[in-house]
């Protein structure tokens, strides 16, 4: 068995005990197999393995194992990095999800680039629940807001939120971070029915993200090994 095989073992492991200790089955939280920097060869390995959601966070890079793996059925591409103007059209034509929406004019320009013949393009917001000034992100105040813009344009499918929590070993102020998430998005449900994805929790935290309410944790080094 090859590192990243036993590697993707453990992580599922590791995934299905937290589901376990929070009293959650485990077709309540996908794992997303963040896959930036790594090669396509990497991508199908994890592929054969089972897995088939993926997040980029680099366009370039994620656009040419796209390409080098139309042969592989059933994958699903999630885009995880900062938007730039000039780059929605290829996200907005390659990508099944994007999880960092936060401004109206991307949201805006992801909805007119989408290509007719495909389906509308799943998206979260991204909330800044740390309130890093470094950070992307909308503030909770401002998330009412861009959901309701996101509703009215046709090519796009509101989803749920997604947040990075501060960078901390502080059990406390992570487990604030996500209980306000989980608070912001049960409400925003109130309002918009068909959200079912909070997005939260990385290698570090991930049990105490499914702990509070996560549906989606996002694992990259503990997969595929450290970032080149």
């Amino acid at each position: 068995m090859s590192t990243l095989e036993q590697n993707y073992q453990l992580v599922c492991n590791r995934l299905q005990q937290a589901c376990d200790q929070a009293d959650r089955p485990r077709s309540e939280v996908k794992l997303l197999a963040v896959s930036k920097t790594k090669p396509a060869t990497m991508v199908e390995a994890c592929y054969n393995q089972g897995q088939r959601s993926f997040g980029e966070n680099y366009l370039q890079d994620a656009l040419e194992k796209i390409e080098a793996l139309q042969h592989l059925e059933g994958l699903d591409w999630h885009f995880i990095g900062p938007i730039q103007s000039n780059k929605t059209r290829p996200i907005a034509t390659h990508f099944h999800w994007v999880e960092t929406v936060c401004r109206d004019k991307i949201a805006q320009r992801l909805n007119d680039q989408r290509p007719d013949d495909m389906p509308a393009l799943n998206v979260l917001l991204q909330v800044n629940i740390s309130g890093e000034a470094q950070k992307a992100g909308i503030a909770p105040a401002e998330v009412e807001h861009l959901a309701e813009l996101v509703e009215q344009l046709p090519n796009l499918t509101l989803r749920g939120l997604m947040c990075i929590p501060e960078n901390t070993h502080d059990e406390q102020a992570l487990t604030d971070q996500f209980e306000h998430m989980k608070a912001l998005f049960t409400r925003l449900q109130q309002q918009h029915k068909q959200l079912d994805t909070l997005s939260m929790g990385m290698s570090a935290d991930m049990a105490l993200a499914v702990a509070h309410g996560s549906t989606e944790v996002r694992i990259g080094t503990d997969i595929f090994g450290a970032r080149n």
